[in-house]
């Protein structure tokens, strides 16, 4: 997730009135000339762009009869921006999108299923459980392109300093370390969030998810789930323990104190590599630990896997979408993954581009170390909003104006309205 949750796009205003299917040869898959699909990347227009455009070169010099319009789209309207486009016959041939938005815009008919064609020649490649995440009813309508998961990141330099040896493991370990870090520094050991996204870890930490999306039952405010919240809120006070910040600017406040060495260890996701190495505290990258985050009471640590696809529109002519398929293909290889893994510092989405030089990357290392306790999302077309509800009550909560219980009864009845055939 930078992607929807932490960052979005820095870009200009783009033109987006260009439609992905202007073919004149009404879908017979026959073109006179180079066929030209439009690729909608929603990556950070500054840091991670200029690979992408770079590799669309590579690839047209590879396929001559090819050509790809590229657009930068803004991450954050990005979204929004697809769904009025495909439902008016305009969208562009290939989306670069994130892994949630996946079962909403299956189940409207705007993503090709990809099975069986060039797009997915190496289904067998990649991990499972990005392939899972881009299933819906059956059927897989994304390649994965990147991924990511949260992690405990930490200042090994100040855990040295305090005689800690390895990361904790579980939400108490975390409490004592944070308490002997303050005691033997005089920094925080602990800075928690109050994003939904973030607080997920401690859903998972006790079997439990802000729904059962089989049983369609609602769950955020089940006995488990409050355990889960109660062990979040325990996090923003005690020794070592930074409070709360409700503000609007709260993330880039914890961010900076982590790099600049203020604060010990905070959750975070791997699109923030580069810029844990541009903070004074990781000017030397092997002082960056990274760990799987703490388990909760059932002794097993979960932690939800974002990271994003390359889905082909439906709407498009046969010509454009052959033309689609075989860009995709090209996009998600090994090779093109080892490249932006280089230039980029994100997670590729399967096994063979973790190449020893990409692996030479800490930050890469040590995230690939932890995705084994990454946890699909189901493939519900409403979950990602579920964390709109809970993103409005958990600051309450930690921000001491509203009791946990009335929080999560409020999100209960947020999240009946946008699944209304569940059950509480």
């Amino acid at each position: 997730m930078r992607r929807g949750i932490a960052a979005t796009a820095l870009v200009a205003s783009v033109a987006l009135a260009a439609t992905a299917c202007g073919g004149s040869d009404g879908g017979s898959g026959k073109s006179d000339g180079p066929v030209t699909i439009t690729w909608w990347d929603t990556s950070n227009a500054t840091n991670e762009a200029p690979t992408y455009q770079a590799l669309v070169k590579d690839f047209e010099k590879a396929n001559p009869t090819i050509k790809v319009k590229y657009v930068n789209v803004p991450f954050d309207q990005a979204q929004n921006k697809f769904d009025t486009a495909a439902g008016s016959k305009g969208a562009p041939d290939v989306l670069r999108s994130e892994v949630g938005w996946t079962p909403a815009f299956a189940k409207k008919g705007y993503f090709l299923p990809l099975d069986g064609t060039a797009a997915l020649a190496d289904q067998s490649k990649f991990q499972p459980s990005l392939i899972k995440q881009a299933q819906y009813d059956g059927k897989t309508y994304g390649v994965p392109l990147v991924t990511d998961t949260l992690a405990l990141v930490y200042n090994k330099a100040l855990f040295k300093k305090a005689g800690i040896t390895e990361a904790p493991k579980t939400w108490d370990e975390l409490k004592s370390v944070a308490a002997k870090i303050k005691d033997k520094t005089g920094i925080d050991g602990y800075w928690g969030s109050t994003q939904a996204y973030y607080a997920q870890t401690f859903l998972y930490g006790e079997g439990t998810d802000t729904v059962d999306a089989a049983a369609k039952k609602i769950t955020v405010n089940s006995a488990a789930a409050k355990k889960a919240y109660g062990t979040w809120l325990s996090t923003f006070s005690g020794k070592g323990l930074h409070k709360a910040d409700t503000t609007a600017d709260a993330y880039a406040h914890i961010q900076d104190a982590f790099v600049n060495g203020k604060v010990a260890a905070i959750i975070q996701g791997p699109w923030e590599i580069t810029n844990f190495y541009k903070g004074s505290a990781f000017s030397d990258k092997s002082n960056l630990g990274i760990a799987t985050v703490p388990a909760g009471s059932t002794g097993k640590a979960g932690a939800p896997t974002g990271g994003h696809n390359l889905s082909v529109y439906a709407g498009s002519d046969k010509a454009h979408q052959e033309a689609a398929l075989k860009f995709v293909g090209f996009m998600t290889s090994a090779k093109s993954q080892e490249t932006i893994a280089l230039k980029n510092s994100t997670l590729p989405t399967r096994d063979d581009a973790y190449s020893a030089q990409v692996k030479a990357d800490p930050g890469i290392a040590g995230y690939q170390s932890v995705l084994p306790a990454a946890q699909p999302r189901p493939a519900l077309p409403e979950y990602s909003s579920l964390w709109g509800p809970l993103d409005t009550e958990l600051p309450k909560i930690a921000g001491g104006k509203e009791s946990l219980d009335k929080g999560l009864s409020n999100a209960e009845l947020a999240i009946a309205k946008l699944v209304p055939d569940f059950s509480k």
